[in-house]
């Protein structure tokens, strides 16, 4: 989709700067329901669009996203606005004095940015929800969260306000609100992306795209990828490689927390069943615990991220300012306070075990297949229906362990749960193998081809 809207913008038969007035209209008509969008800079997009028209009319090259509007998710700098992280210690930030890495490769691009993108305090929840702005919603079903950390890009993209949205991923944040937003997601091989800055998990965090066709994926992560100084473990360059993988390996969970919701399990068969029947591709199913079995990721993740989190905000200031966290912000704190440096760094090195038991289960060319998520869905204000929980817990997730042990994910809509949330279908697939998981995802978008949009909005397009 983005490349058409972006070849008619080169070839002029639409204006750039057309394209940013009907994204601010569209924010402006949708948003008051969602809450997916935390600030805009509207007359310096549309002065930055009209520059962009000017030079095409003069013949210079407007790039691949020649005129596209995009939002910034609100952990990375635009230039000119604060970044709150969305947090009430940041509420009065300056405005960034200059833009962050994906911002600047997207403008280099020729892409736009409009505003910024609501994001649960700090990116550490799996629901977007903050002190500062507020839940986001999700475009399906707007009593229930479009996940996080990049919510408010997914619910964004997903209900046609803006074709691109920033997203990264540090334990599913690109690949839970795709998956919950009917979009698709993926979270590249840890290092295909350079990182700066690091923000706060150095190991863990990668950007990434989240976007309504598999086509617009493979775009973006070509402008996005690429090394940057100093980010010790970008690759120097990366070329995907093509070909769908010769096996998958399909498991209800990653970590044996118990059987899935039973329409869960439905729509996870019926997902396999599709796989094999139109894809040619053979299933082989697999329990939890065949398949890595040195530790938790889940349970890792925490002992992970915690620490980093109160190293990056300052011990001190974290323990001063508890009041202003949010409820789940707190509980992440107070755990990462807690974790000693014996068991962070034996987490550590668990993470080796991980991509050995992965390397060998996978080769060059099988996937893991799960859903994305392991629960149909939770409310906007990031609770578990029927459940009076500060944080999600542990067992709702299938997106840590390729975080912690730096491999590929892809996730693709494969159905509807019956609360109206889509359901997400996730592949795994082995470090570098990127292209495999686009190829494998693309197979699966010709044989079923899924909404452009949420239902009762409409995809971006003039």
């Amino acid at each position: 989709m983005i490349r058409e809207l972006a070849d008619g913008v080169r070839t002029r038969r639409v204006a750039a700067r057309e394209l940013v007035e009907l994204a601010l209209r569209r924010i402006g008509s949708l948003d008051g329901t969602l809450g997916a969008v935390v600030g805009l800079r509207a007359e310096e997009a549309l002065a930055e669009a009209a520059a962009l028209d000017e030079g095409i009319a003069r013949g210079e090259d407007p790039g691949p996203l020649a005129g596209l509007p995009c939002l910034i998710k609100d952990i990375e700098d635009l230039a000119g606005m604060p970044t709150t992280g969305g947090s009430l210690l940041f509420r009065d930030a300056r405005p960034a004095e200059r833009d962050g890495l994906m911002t600047a490769r997207l403008r280099a691009a020729g892409a736009i940015p409009v505003g910024k993108a609501n994001t649960p305090e700090f990116a550490c929840e799996g629901f977007t929800d903050n002190l500062v702005f507020g839940p986001t919603r999700n475009p399906w079903a707007p009593a229930f969260s479009p996940g996080g950390s990049s919510g408010g890009s997914g619910a964004a993209v997903a209900a046609g306000m803006v074709p691109i949205a920033t997203a990264t991923d540090t334990g599913g944040s690109i690949r839970i609100p795709a998956a919950f937003c009917g979009l698709a997601g993926i979270k590249p091989t840890n290092g295909i992306v350079g990182r700066d800055p690091a923000l706060a998990w150095p190991d863990l965090t990668t950007s990434g795209p989240l976007a309504v066709s598999v086509d617009d994926l493979r775009l973006l992560l070509a402008v996005e990828a690429g090394p940057v100084a100093g980010d010790p473990n970008a690759l120097p360059s990366w070329r995907p490689e093509r070909g769908l993988p010769r096996r998958v390996l399909a498991a209800p969970r990653f970590f044996d927390w118990g059987p899935l919701p039973a329409e869960l399990e439905r729509s996870l068969a019926a997902a396999l069943e599709r796989l094999e029947r139109d894809l040619g591709v053979p299933v082989e199913p697999v329990g939890p615990g065949e398949l890595l079995r040195s530790g938790n990721c889940d349970t890792d993740w925490p002992i992970h991220t915690g620490p980093e989190l109160v190293a990056w905000l300052g011990r001190e200031r974290v323990e001063r300012s508890m009041e202003l966290f949010h409820p789940a912000t707190r509980d992440f704190l107070e755990h990462g306070l807690r974790v000693t440096v014996d068991e962070y760094l034996a987490a550590r090195a668990r993470r080796f075990a991980y991509a050995r038991e992965l390397d060998e289960i996978l080769g060059e060319d099988a996937v893991i297949a799960t859903p994305t998520l392991a629960e149909p869905g939770w409310l906007a204000e990031g609770s578990l229906p029927g459940m009076d929980l500060v944080s999600l817990p542990p067992s709702v997730y299938n997106t840590n362990v390729q975080n912690i042990a730096g491999y590929p994910a892809i996730t693709v809509p494969a159905g509807r749960c019956e609360n109206g949330v889509p359901f997400g279908l996730q592949f795994t697939g082995p470090r570098f193998r990127d292209g495999m998981l686009l190829d494998l995802a693309e197979a699966w978008e010709r044989a079923d081809p899924w909404p452009r949009a949420a239902e009762g909005y409409a995809p971006f397009a003039l």
